[in-house]
């Protein structure tokens, strides 16, 4: 079993900027892919970005690409997104997972945190 525990959401201005983090506990996390998905108030969840614990390659939704930005630190079990430029559009319950592939599906997770909500303002 592996526990997810998010942080870091907020209210925001348009253009303003966020870090959300996601802590890992319980199994080790090195062969993992950690995963932040959204979901709008009335759609359906989406992929944000994914980052390949042992390597930390990364791969983001063109929605986000070049004002989000995924780490991770080892140590740590603890990944990040750093959220510039935000905008209303990026107005979502963010949600980190963890899965054995490496994919932008949220089905391939295994393992979801309980979720933070991000509130952009125009």
């Amino acid at each position: 079993q592996v526990q997810l525990v998010e942080s870091g959401g907020g209210l925001v201005q348009a253009g303003g900027s966020l870090r959300l983090s996601c802590t890992a506990s319980g199994r080790t996390f090195s062969s993992y892919t950690m995963g932040w998905f959204r979901q709008a108030a009335g759609k359906e969840r989406e992929f944000v970005a994914r980052i390949t614990w042992s390597s930390g390659s990364t791969y983001y939704a063109d929605s986000v690409k070049g004002r989000f930005t995924m780490s991770r630190v080892n140590a740590k079990n603890t990944g990040s997104l750093q959220m510039n430029l935000l905008k209303s559009e990026d107005t979502a319950v963010y949600y980190c997972a963890s899965g054995s592939r490496i994919s932008r599906r949220p089905e391939d997770y295994d393992y979801w945190g309980q979720g933070t909500q991000v509130t952009v303002s125009s």
